[in-house]
């Protein structure tokens, strides 16, 4: 029945189903391979399959290559080849994969400070979105190299194309930024076109709440001048609801600020401006929540009288437009955190679990 009336279920697991039969065919039949074979003859057989699935970014072949011919993982040769192929094709799980289970001598050559200062359409990984997250990601790939590399591989001048009009030797750092000017330019007016929206969000609550700080729902008593609703419940949440609005979209519109105001030089997309930007979408957020709490309160303290009831579908009202927001804009928000502060690329991958 689920089946009929949702036909992309059916093929959702119908390609999960061939996915997991092919990979358990493939570990048979490298199973089967690997009774009655020495050493030379297992490096001949599946190096070439093991590449071309680096190439394709298949881990799941890589992995099972490795797991029933562990042997590979010590062929300096085979491992030079597979780390330069995974950083060539900036394949992330596979070189975590390859940095926790190869030697360390695979990651100290110079091949692999050229590999990942080369510039290709290969580059643009599919799971990263956006010019910025692109940037960040480069750089994490060659903070990465530079730190498993000799010290003077580090400052290592490379020579020059002869049809190049560079007299001088550059350095690795140097020819990194030359190669990515367009993806920095990129990078940095995404960086500006996202901050400038939100300031301009987050400047229209701050105008908003301060406006109803002093325009309290149902005025004041002429001869005190205290709210008339000072005494109900839901006027607390409300000055408190609007206190916190004003206080987060004040913060924001700073965090947005100091993103525009910025160099946006190409060492600024590793950590200052996603810290930046962080923060400030947080806060974004936090004042859109506090200002649609602030309004259902206030509109519950204006109607309670006559509608007794009325809470109810004005806080499923609120709450509609903050899901929203959050369904829009969360992925992104938390792709940008993993990303700053907790990168893939830093963390091991086992091969046996």
């Amino acid at each position: 029945m689920i089946f009929t009336a949702a036909p992309f279920i059916k093929n959702i697991g119908e390609s999960k189903l061939r996915h997991k039969c092919s990979l358990e065919f493939a570990n048979l039949a490298l199973s089967g391979k690997k009774i009655g074979m020495i050493t030379p003859e297992i490096l001949e057989l599946t190096s070439e399959i093991v590449l071309e699935a680096t190439t394709h970014g298949i881990s799941e072949i890589v992995k099972l290559c490795l797991k029933n011919f562990p042997e590979l993982m010590w062929d300096k040769k085979f491992a030079k080849k597979l780390i330069q192929e995974v950083i060539n094709g900036r394949q992330v799980e596979l070189f975590r994969l390859a940095n926790t289970h190869l030697s360390d001598g695979s990651l100290t050559k110079k091949g692999l400070m050229k590999a990942v200062i080369k510039w290709t359409p290969r580059c643009a990984s599919p799971d990263v979105s956006g010019a910025a997250f692109l940037m960040q990601r480069e750089l994490q790939w060659y903070k990465v190299v530079e730190d498993r590399s000799e010290p003077s591989l580090k400052s290592l001048k490379l020579p020059h194309h002869p049809l190049t009009k560079a007299q001088e030797h550059k350095t690795c750092w140097e020819a990194f930024v030359e190669q990515r000017e367009d993806l920095l330019k990129d990078a940095g007016q995404w960086m500006k076109d996202t901050s400038s929206s939100c300031s301009v969000v987050a400047t229209l609550i701050i105008t908003v709440a301060f406006a109803a700080a002093f325009t309290v729902p149902g005025g004041n008593d002429g001869s005190t001048g205290m709210p008339i609703f000072l005494k109900k419940g839901s006027f607390m949440t409300f000055a408190i609801a609007d206190a916190l609005a004003l206080f987060s979209s004040v913060t924001a519109t700073s965090m947005f600020l100091a993103i525009l105001t910025s160099r946006y030089t190409i060492e600024d997309f590793l950590y200052a401006l996603p810290g930046k930007m962080i923060p400030g979408l947080t806060f974004l957020f936090l004042s859109l929540g506090f200002m649609l709490v602030a309004f259902g309160s206030a509109l519950t303290m204006v109607l309670n009288e006559r509608l007794k009831w009325i809470y109810i579908p004005i806080n499923l009202l609120v709450a509609l437009p903050i899901v929203l927001f959050a369904m829009l804009q969360l992925p992104l928000y938390f792709e940008m955190v993993i990303s700053t502060f907790r990168p893939r690329l830093y963390r091991p991958k086992k091969l046996w679990k």
